[in-house]
This record gives structure tokens, C-alpha cells and sequence, in this order.
């Protein structure tokens, strides 16, 4: 580590925006800095999840949340993408950071917001109603896809939360709808409850939007502030 960070932070960039420019290769610009290939290759997916100021050396941890970190790992094991590509998704500065989060779920301990309690992941399910599963889906995506606290207010797995809000959000309401057994299935269902199951879920997600406009606004007044 301290080796690594013995390459200043003005050459460390000049170093990766020259591989991207297509000047030099990984492996040369490894050799001439005198690091390891693993070393600049961790700068550049440095690089592309949180810029220039990404390389930084800092004596300060970066802070994820809970949810962020749910979110990376659980989008790690559905197959949504590799290390790398959720490293860059999250703006996670270390694969090994992403690769120790997976490890500690997959151990059952807690991912903690860095720094602070943190939320427990539930990992024990249930059986749930289709009623239920839209109920769920809506409160989830009503706090912006907080899948471990909506996992804990209605005592169902992590799991659960996430494979029902992606389903629904991949494939809509009727992918809530459980085909196993004797179970009613949506063609038995009224018109009526299908369209209220809809309008549920579509509440949710207006109610999110509206909230994201918010929060966009009111950054563009700080913002204004500034200058």
C-alpha cells in the first residue's frame, strides 16, 4: 500500500488518463511507475467509479451506507454484474472492499453503514400473500429501495424484497403473482384487484419520482447559492 502510494497523486493520474487516451499500455505503465499490474489496474476502476479525486491518498476511510452496500452485493449475486462493473456502479473505490461485503454476507454477519450502527440484514423468509408482496413492493420502492429496512418492518428475507422489487420493476405486477400449487392465480383475479395492485405500486412510484425531483431542486438552489 504505502509502496503503491509512493507514486504521487498528479502521476497516478497522468498515468491512467494516458491508458485511456490509448498511449500505453497497463502493463508498461505498471513497469515504469515500479508497481504492480494489480496496483494500476485498482487505479483505473478507481478512476472510472469516483474520477481523478478518486486517487487521492487520504488517511480517512470512505463511508458507504447499508443500503448502498446491500445493494452492491445483492446485485453481485443475482449476476447483475462483476466486481468491477459494480465497482463502478456504486462508485466503490476497491473490488477487495465489494469482495469483502459479499464474503460477510454470505458468512451471515452484519453490513454496517461505515462508521456508524447500520441496519442488520434479515435473512430468514416467509411465506407471503400476492396481497402481501404488493404491500411489500410498494413500501420499498415508496423509500427508495431500502431493502433492508422494508425487510425488517415486514419480517421477511433481504432476499425476498429485492427478487419481488426487481421482478415487479422488470416485468410488472403479474411477475408478484406466485404460480406454485392451488394458489389464485391473476386470470381468476377481478379486473378490479388487478387494476388496484397497479395503482399501488404505480402511487409508489410516483410518490418516488416526485421525491427525486425534490432533492434535485432543492441541489440546484444550494448550488445557485454558491455562485
Amino acid at each position: 500500500m504505502s509502496k503503491n502510494f509512493s507514486v504521487s497523486y498528479e502521476e497516478r493520474v497522468r498515468a491512467i488518463e494516458k491508458y485511456l487516451r490509448h498511449e500505453a499500455s497497463l502493463n508498461h505503465l505498471a513497469k515504469q511507475l515500479k508497481v504492480s499490474h494489480g496496483a494500476i489496474k485498482q487505479w483505473l476502476i478507481t478512476y472510472q467509479s469516483l474520477g481523478p479525486a478518486g486517487l487521492m491518498e487520504t488517511s480517512r476511510n470512505m463511508r458507504y451506507s447499508s443500503s448502498m452496500k446491500e445493494a452492491a452485493v445483492m446485485d453481485y449475486l443475482a449476476g447483475a454484474g462483476s466486481y468491477i462493473e459494480l465497482c463502478k456502479k456504486y462508485g466503490i473505490k476497491s473490488t477487495r472492499q465489494l469482495r469483502n461485503w459479499v464474503s460477510k454476507y454470505n458468512g451471515h454477519e452484519k453490513l454496517k453503514s461505515s462508521g456508524t450502527g447500520g441496519v442488520p440484514i434479515m435473512t430468514k423468509g416467509r411465506k407471503t400473500s400476492y396481497e402481501e408482496r404488493v404491500e411489500i413492493v410498494k413500501y420499498c420502492i415508496e423509500q427508495q429501495n431500502d431493502y433492508a429496512k422494508t425487510a425488517q418492518k415486514y419480517r421477511v428475507s433481504y432476499q425476498q424484497v429485492y427478487s419481488w422489487t426487481t421482478k415487479y420493476e422488470t416485468n410488472g405486477v403479474e411477475a408478484l403473482q406466485d404460480k406454485r400449487g392451488k394458489r389464485k392465480t391473476l386470470d381468476k383475479m377481478s379486473e378490479i384487484e388487478q387494476l388496484k395492485a397497479e395503482n399501488k405500486l404505480l402511487e409508489a412510484k410516483n410518490k418516488r419520482q416526485q421525491m427525486e425531483i425534490d432533492f434535485l431542486k432543492k441541489l440546484e438552489e444550494i448550488e445557485r447559492r454558491r455562485f
